[in-house]
């Protein structure tokens, strides 16, 4: 059987999506706070951008992969309208309820699917815009999943991949101190687990820096790939068109 990585750990590929799903299992409650707490409410902002640059409009069709808690999925609605849709869906059903939950509290009543990203049951050229957020790293064929992105995305349709990425190098020292040393106490003390924030630590050092995501798009079939670089490199957005 194949490897792969959960964090720095080399395990069976058949055993990570299991992995991975604990770790939000044991988030999901406290997903938003520790996102707030985590990123000084930084994300908020990465989203912000990455649902600005979307240039989603009135009517359009959009897939929020690895929706969560349904924050992007809410702000995509705002901007779709009542012509438009958004499909919310996640691979972890602790996750995707909780988002469910979250978006019925704020009034949107949004279709919901539990899916995995590589292999989406949607046809072929359905949406205009398919996002996914700080989920990419998570999967275990980051080609496939990609690959099946630009499969359900209309001819000319965009993928925002908004995903923690290659700091700056000055950044790097005390970006490793804050990420090995705070996020899992932090993790400890409000969410009672450190092991999962070591995990986030972990994995984002094992996911594909800017360049390489960017050559990964382009070989799952997107013609033009822009490369927008936030907080130092802490973030990026991958933005790709389908040819």
């Amino acid at each position: 059987m194949s490897s792969t990585h959960f964090g720095f750990q080399q395990v069976d590929e058949s055993q990570k999506a299991e992995r991975v799903r604990g770790v939000f299992d044991s988030v999901a409650n406290k997903y938003d706070v520790m996102n707030d707490l985590m990123s000084m409410g930084l994300h908020r902002l990465w989203k912000a951008y990455t649902i600005a640059a979307s240039g989603a409009r009135e009517g359009q069709k959009v897939l929020d992969i690895a929706g969560g808690t349904g924050d992007l999925s809410e702000a995509f609605a705002k901007r779709v309208g009542p012509t438009g849709m958004v499909v919310h869906t996640d691979i972890n059903e602790a996750m995707l309820s909780t988002g469910r939950d979250r978006l019925l509290n704020s009034g949107k009543a949004l279709p919901t699917a539990l899916c995995d990203a590589e292999k989406l049951p949607f046809p072929t050229g359905t949406f205009d815009i398919v996002s996914v957020a700080f989920g990419l790293r998570n999967m275990t064929h980051k080609d496939l999943a990609l690959a099946e992105m630009c499969r359900v995305l209309k001819p000319g349709g965009r993928l925002l991949v908004l995903e923690f990425s290659k700091v700056a190098k000055p950044l790097e020292k005390a970006y490793d101190w804050y990420s090995f040393k705070v996020l899992p106490r932090l993790g400890q003390m409000v969410a009672g687990d450190a092991a999962s924030y070591q995990y986030l630590a972990e994995s984002i050092r094992m996911h594909p820096d800017q360049a390489t995501l960017k050559a990964m798009m382009k070989t799952a079939g997107f013609g033009h790939v822009d490369v927008h670089n936030m907080t130092g490199g802490v973030v990026a957005l991958h933005m790709g068109i389908k040819c």
